[in-house]
């Protein structure tokens, strides 16, 4: 897999997916987000993200749009694209990214990039997570009071009219803390 960032907002490019392989495909033309993709090897694009920055906070980047082909999924491509985005976010300068999430598997394949949930919701429901930049290097390790934070996040889903899927997979992670951060190292980005 090759993960690619095209370009940053408010210049990014126009990605046409196909609305069958790809949730929010629509949301991928428009050029006022930054864009990233992964690639399969013939060079078909397997991911996308699209992003921008808070209009209230230039410190903030917000990851608006992510989507992993359907066939693809679970296979964790989209956190390691999420994960470029990230790395290349604080490169730039950015104190902060966040991400609101609509479902537990969204929000776990999240928490495997760093991202912890903030105790906040959006409008419509979705769940807002947050990576905020390191100030004494990458840690391996999640701070002690993040088991209970996880949780919070995945009670939060549990309420909710969800797929047999979601539901057993929220009963797995009952009582358990975060998943493991993934490390990055090794993909190839542009």
């Amino acid at each position: 897999m090759e993960y690619e960032l095209l370009g940053w907002p408010p210049d990014g490019p126009k990605l046409r997916l196909d609305h069958e392989r790809f949730s929010y495909a629509g949301k991928f033309v428009m050029t006022n987000t930054g864009k990233a993709v992964a690639r399969a090897p013939d060079g078909r694009i397997v991911a996308a993200v699209a992003f921008n920055e808070d209009r209230t906070d230039a410190d903030t980047l917000w990851l608006r749009y992510v989507t992993v082909d359907r066939e693809l999924r679970g296979e964790g491509i989209g956190p390691r694209l999420c994960g470029l985005v990230r790395d290349r976010a604080v490169e730039r300068g950015y104190d902060r990214l966040r991400i609101a999430v609509n479902n537990p598997f969204a929000y776990e394949a999240l928490y495997r990039t760093g991202f912890s949930y903030t105790g906040e919701t959006t409008g419509i429901a979705e769940l807002i997570l947050e990576y905020s930049a390191p100030t004494e290097g990458p840690t391996d390790d999640w701070h002690p009071n993040e088991r209970e934070r996880y949780q919070a996040g995945l009670e939060e889903f549990r309420d909710r009219d969800l797929s047999d899927d979601e539901h057993e997979f929220l009963e797995a992670r009952r009582n358990s803390g975060p998943p493991a951060l993934e490390s990055h190292d090794g993909d190839s980005s542009h």
